[in-house]
């Protein structure tokens, strides 16, 4: 992709709306903690500590809004201790520049190193980097400053408690991503009765499952709904795979086909109907017509073998679902989890525990290479010089500029780019917007501190609409309070349009000069993705092989690892489409070829997974030496793909000729499976192989060709747009 394009698509992505359901209670629950604690100070104290009260509450607010399966009062509380200390830090080293501009360095680093931990913990850390930079502009003294940072702690106190007094949709998150999960299943089997081998994204089933990973106290209050339903979305989505799949399944047309059809959609609305139950807490009503089709005849059943089997199986496990929908989620009529007695709940360690666990996650991205490690090195220079350059304009709030650049610098080029236009666009309409309101009503310190609190509930509001629309609000509430402190609106706005540009500029050049691009990783991703997928089958098969708990754990634990890597191959591989650089190692049509073969290896085994019988049945002992070859020659084909070498898939073949050979072929569907399995390989190796020549003159034809495009798009003969 060009510069050009690549700053057209950042363009459109910052002012993109995005579509998402609104959570106006929320908004106006926290809008109330900023006005708890603006309304006091300003009557009782002064405009300076109601700015800094403001702060605190406002910063905690926005930390509720980010996505963490923590108790929201315990984001807001961390926020505001973030807040508070790097508040008396900065003030303890704001002296001198010699003093103030290691610090503000090795804080702003800090902060970028965060993002190892996790999205929240890295927006909070930034946060507090521009607490850093604008507190020390208001204490006088190191009693002033403690006092200053006290008021912005019990910003986020008073966010805490009315989490606690006034709770909104209590485990609603939790709640949304279990039915998410059991929606997506359900989409993923409507999807399949048009096309049986439909590609099905877990995603939302590893949000799931992170959010089903809870501490010990949260395990003590969570809802009974919450226990069971997520292992019964991972059990359907493998058993009406098989039951789609014309090579395993339901034939590929004819009365067969048709009733597969019928309980594809059956299941999909009884999973919609589990999913809306869990969402909102009510019993959801799941069609008569649809608990008829889920009553298998058996004299006139038409589906036969493998196909009557899945069938069956998946009434089993709608049975379950359908209990769920019409319990309401009501304490101790859920369906409990199955599985041994001492695993209960996912562990998620405690605030104390979790030390070790940040030590690990920190040590891990300290290497140069490391998208992270590079985002905070990019973090700290551009603060410190961003603080500089400012600091030496004939403006005010110098402030504003690196609070800009940190506020919208991120670990990859298209959000930091994308985030720095929504910034400027947002920060023009609110200060425009400002300015006119100031201009049409000349406020005085309380109207405009009410003026402050509205203008941060509509930013609350709009949260999830987009950056450049909560920013709009966020710098309107910027100016207001500024007026509250008696700042003049004509200065203000100014050094806010300018600054920001400024700051904006700073964060995308910084990426330039030390980019972390996802293109030239793309092949250790996809390495690691072949891997894992190897390990994931080689489970399956050995859990064929000779059925026990142990290997059904083993299979389990695979899959997990295998959804890791294709979720890390998937983020790298967006980020690389839209990133200004040339393809290394893999084009993107390769890339793309890889990846549709990856995802059909990885369906394979799920199709395999679907027949995998209980502990301690039948063994299928040629099984067991197809998994042997297929975990020796992924291992083997991850290193050749590494290093842009050819795989081999000699020994997978050779296995597979030897089951053609045994006496007793055992399961024939199990062997088909099998041979999908094979193809897919197959399709891996003519993705990514290619003669010395073809080296040499691959990036050269894969430039022409996105050269070729884009002047096609550019005289109007490229691919018509539908609707046109």
């Amino acid at each position: 992709m060009t510069w050009l394009r690549a700053f057209g698509e950042v363009v459109r992505s910052g002012l993109r709306i995005e579509e998402t359901r609104l959570e106006p209670l929320l908004a106006l629950r926290t809008a109330a903690g900023v006005a708890i604690v603006i309304g006091p100070m300003l009557w009782l104290v002064s405009p300076a500590y109601a700015a800094s009260a403001a702060l605190g509450a406002y910063s905690a607010g926005g930390a509720v809004f980010q996505r963490s399966w923590r108790p929201r009062k315990v984001v807001a509380l961390g926020a505001g201790a973030g807040l508070a200390l790097s508040t008396f830090v900065g003030y303890l080293a704001a002296g001198r520049l010699v003093t103030f501009l290691p610090l503000l360095a090795v804080w702003a680093f800090a902060a970028g190193i965060a993002w190892a931990v996790g999205t929240t913990t890295g927006i909070v850390a930034a946060t507090t980097v521009g607490s850093m930079l604008v507190t020390i502009t208001l204490p006088t003294s190191t009693g002033r400053a403690l006092e200053h940072a006290g008021v912005i702690a019990l910003g986020g106190v008073t966010q805490a408690l009315l989490i606690l007094l006034f709770p909104i949709r209590r485990w609603g998150a939790h709640r949304d991503a279990l039915a998410d999960a059991l929606a997506a299943v359900a989409d993923y089997a409507r999807r399949l009765r048009h096309d049986p081998t439909a590609p099905f994204d877990p995603e939302p089933l590893m949000t799931a499952r992170d959010a089903a990973a809870v501490t010990p106290s949260q395990a003590r209050t969570r809802p009974p709904a919450l226990h069971g339903p997520r292992g019964l979305a991972e059990r359907v989505r493998p058993v009406v795979a098989a039951l789609a799949d014309p090579d395993v399944g339901a034939p590929a047309e004819g009365p067969g086909r048709d009733r597969a059809r019928e309980l594809l959609d059956a299941a999909a609305d009884v999973l919609d109907a589990a999913a809306r139950s869990i969402r909102r807490g009510i019993p959801a009503e799941v069609r008569p017509e649809s608990k008829d089709v889920l009553r298998i005849n058996e004299e006139h059943e038409v589906l036969e073998g493998p196909a009557r089997q899945a069938a069956e199986r998946l009434v089993e496990l709608l049975g379950e679902a359908l209990e769920i929908a019409g319990s309401g989620c009501a304490s101790g009529r859920t369906p409990t989890p199955t599985g041994p007695a001492g695993a209960q709940f996912l562990m998620r360690p405690t605030m104390h525990r979790l030390v070790p666990v940040v030590v690990r996650a920190v040590r891990r991205e300290l290497r140069l290479d490391s998208p992270v490690f590079r985002h905070a090195v990019r973090l700290a220079a551009v603060a410190t010089l961003g603080y500089l350059i400012a600091a030496r304009l004939p403006l005010g709030h110098g402030y504003w500029a690196p609070i800009a650049s940190v506020m919208v610098m991120r670990p990859d080029f298209h959000r930091t780019y994308a985030r720095a236009v929504a910034r400027l666009a947002g920060t023009l309409a609110g200060v425009a917007l400002a300015t006119g309101t100031v201009r049409a009503m000349g406020p005085d310190a309380h109207v405009s501190g009410a003026l402050a609190v509205v203008s941060a509930g509509l930013s609350y509001t709009l949260n999830r609409t987009g950056y450049a629309y909560t920013q709009c609000f966020t710098a309107a509430y910027v100016v207001f309070l500024l007026g509250m402190g008696g700042e003049a609106w004509e200065q203000t706005v100014l050094e806010r349009v300018v600054l920001t540009l400024l700051g904006g500029a700073l964060a995308m050049l910084a990426y330039v000069v030390f980019p972390a691009w996802e293109t030239p990783r793309l092949p250790g991703r996809l390495a690691d993705w072949l891997a894992a997928n190897g390990r994931y089958a080689a489970a399956v098969l050995r859990d064929l092989a000779e059925p026990t708990r142990e290997r059904h754990a083993d299979m389990r634990r695979a899959l997990l690892e295998s959804r890791e890597a294709r979720a890390a191959w998937q983020e790298a591989y967006d980020r690389a489409r839209q990133e200004p650089v040339r393809p290394r190692g893999l084009t993107s049509r390769e890339a793309q070829e890889a990846q549709e073969a990856l995802k059909g290896f990885g369906r394979a085994a799920m199709l395999m997974e679907s027949h995998v019988p209980q502990a301690d049945s039948r063994s299928l002992p040629e099984a067991e030496r197809f998994a042997q070859a297929l975990e020796t020659d992924t291992s083997k084909a991850a290193v050749a793909v590494r290093e842009h070498r050819n795989p081999d898939w000699s020994r997978v073949e050779e296995a597979l000729h030897a089951w053609d050979d045994a006496a007793d072929h055992g399961s024939p569907v199990v062997r088909r499976e099998a041979e999908l399995q094979k193809r897919a390989l197959e399709d891996l190796a003519t993705a990514v192989s290619r003669t010395p020549l073809e080296r040499d003159v691959g990036s050269a034809r894969e430039e022409q060709r996105v050269r070729a495009t884009l002047a096609a798009e550019g005289d109007g003969t490229g691919p018509a747009q539908r609707g046109g």
